[in-house]
C-alpha cells in the first residue's frame, strides 16, 4: 500500500511545475490601492449608497459636536451679558411655628445705598402688592364685568427699570420725585397695556384699579430680566408705602459690572442692613465655566446618541455590501489564490477596500458636518467653533468603522478555497 502524503496548506509554495515565478507572492500597498480604487469605482452608485449611512453618521457627529460647542459659547456669552451681572437680595425665610415667613429688613432707599458701591451699575426694589378690585381703563364699571380684569400690580423704585434692563416703548418711567411724593402714577407692561387698550401716553390716559385712579406715564417695550413686569401694572414704591401699607420692599435687583458680582454679593447685605445681615439672602450667578460645561454636556449627550446610531447603521451597510461583494467576486478570489495570492493578501485587499470606503465616507461626512455648523451659525449670527481635532479625527473614525465592518467579509474571502471558488464561476 502506498503511503498517502498530507496535503500542502494553501499558503505553501506551489509545486515547481507551476513555475518558479509563483514561489513567492508579492502584493504591495500600491497594488492594494489600485485594486481598491477599481473595485470602488466599478459601481459608483452602489459605493455611494453603501457609504451613505457612514456619511450621515459622521456628519451628525461633527455637526453635533460643533453646534454644541458653538451654542455653549453663545449661551455663556449671553450668560456673561445678563446673568453674570445680576445680583438678587431677598429676605431670609424663617420658621415660626408650623409656618415659614419672610420678614423683610430691606430699606426703601436700598437703591441709593447700593449704587454707592464700586461696581454697581443700577439697583432697585421690587414688591408685588395687592389692590382690592379689578383693573379697567374707563371710570364706569360695566355691570357684566366685561371691561374689568385681574392684573398683577408691582411696586418698584425708579432704579429697578435700569437694573432689569427695561426699555420704554412710549412715555417715561418713574423718577425720585415720584417716589418721594408717592404719586399715583403707573408704568404699564406691554401685555397690560394691550388689555387696557392703551397705546399712547401723550393724551394723559388714566386707569382704574378698584377705587384707585392712576395716571399712565409710560409703556414698556421689553424687559430682559424679570419678565413678570411685561404683563403687570407697575406703581411707584412711594405710593405703595403711603397708600398700600407696604412695610418694606420684597427684593432688590442689582446690575453690576462684569466680574463684580461676587464682590457685590459679599457687600450687599452689609450695605442694606448692617445690624441684620443674617436676615438677608444674597444670590450671585454661578460660574460661567460650569454653565458652559453643563450646556455642552447636555447637547452632546442628546445628539451623540443619534450620531452613534447613524454610525452603527453605516457600519452594518458597509459590512453587508462588502460581504455581497465577496460573494460576487468568488471567481476572482479563486483565480488570485490559484495564481499565488495568500489568505493574507486576499484579506488585506477587502480590508483595504472597506477601510477606504469608510475613510471616504468620513471625509464627506466631516465636510457636510462643518458646512452644517457654518450654515446654522450664519443664520443665527453666531461665531462657529469646532474642536481642533474634529476635522482630522472624524475621517479617521470613518476609516476605523470601515475596517471593523470589513473584518468578517475579509475573513470570509480569505477562507475561500481556490478550487471551489474557480468552480463557482466568475
Amino acid at each position: 500500500m502506498r503511503d498517502v502524503q498530507p496535503a500542502e496548506s494553501d499558503d505553501a509554495e506551489l509545486p515547481l511545475s507551476y513555475g518558479s515565478q509563483f514561489n513567492e507572492s508579492h502584493f504591495s500597498v500600491r497594488d492594494l490601492l489600485s485594486e481598491a480604487t477599481i473595485a470602488l469605482t466599478a459601481k459608483p452608485a452602489r459605493t455611494l449608497l453603501t457609504a451613505l449611512g457612514t456619511i450621515l453618521g459622521v456628519a451628525a457627529l461633527v455637526s453635533t459636536l460643533g453646534l454644541a460647542k458653538t451654542a455653549s459659547n453663545q449661551v455663556v456669552s449671553r450668560f456673561n451679558e445678563l446673568e453674570a451681572t445680576r445680583v438678587l437680595v431677598e429676605p431670609q425665610t424663617r420658621n415660626q411655628g408650623r409656618n415659614n415667613v419672610q420678614v423683610s429688613v430691606i430699606p426703601f432707599d436700598a437703591g441709593d445705598r447700593l449704587t454707592r458701591l464700586n461696581g454697581v451699575v443700577a439697583a432697585g426694589t421690587k414688591s408685588e402688592v395687592e389692590i382690592d378690585g379689578l383693573a379697567r381703563s374707563v371710570p364706569v364699571v360695566d355691570p357684566l364685568g366685561s371691561n374689568e380684569f385681574q392684573v398683577t400690580v408691582i411696586a418698584a423704585s425708579p432704579g429697578l427699570f435700569d437694573a432689569v434692563r427695561a426699555t420704554v416703548e412710549t412715555g417715561r418711567v418713574f423718577d425720585d420725585g415720584h417716589s418721594e411724593r408717592g404719586d399715583n402714577v403707573v408704568v404699564l407692561g406691554p401685555g397690560a397695556a394691550r388689555r387696557l387698550n392703551i397705546t399712547r401716553v401723550d393724551n394723559s390716559p388714566a386707569i382704574f384699579v378698584g377705587e384707585e385712579t392712576f395716571a399712565v406715564i409710560g409703556i414698556l417695550r421689553d424687559v430682559e430680566r424679570e419678565p413678570d413686569l411685561l404683563n403687570a401694572i407697575v406703581v411707584v414704591d412711594g405710593y405703595a408705602r403711603d397708600r398700600l401699607s407696604l412695610v418694606a420692599p420684597a427684593e432688590v435687583h442689582i446690575e453690576v459690572d462684569v466680574g463684580a458680582a461676587e464682590l457685590i454679593g459679599s457687600q450687599a447685605a452689609t450695605a442694606l442692613a448692617p445690624d441684620s445681615q443674617d436676615q438677608l439672602r444674597v444670590s450671585t450667578p454661578p460660574s460661567p465655566r460650569a454653565v458652559r460645561s453643563s450646556v455642552e454636556g447636555d447637547l452632546n449627550s442628546l445628539f451623540l446618541i443619534l450620531g452613534g446610531v447613524s454610525l452603527l447603521v453605516g457600519a452594518i451597510g458597509i459590512a453587508n455590501v462588502t460581504l455581497v461583494s465577496v460573494l460576487e467576486r468568488t471567481g476572482e478570489i479563486g483565480l488570485r489564490r490559484a495564481l499565488g495570492a495568500t489568505r493574507r493578501h486576499v484579506a488585506a485587499q477587502f480590508l483595504f477596500e472597506s477601510g477606504a470606503l469608510g475613510a471616504l465616507a468620513g471625509l464627506i461626512g466631516t465636510s457636510l458636518g462643518i458646512l452644517t455648523v457654518v450654515a446654522v451659525s450664519a443664520t443665527k449670527s453666531w461665531t462657529p467653533i469646532l474642536h481642533s481635532w474634529l476635522p482630522f479625527g472624524a475621517p479617521v473614525l470613518g476609516a476605523v468603522i470601515g475596517l471593523v465592518a470589513g473584518t468578517y467579509p475579509a475573513w470570509k474571502a480569505s477562507a475561500t478555497e481556490p478550487i471551489s471558488a474557480l468552480r463557482s464561476g466568475t
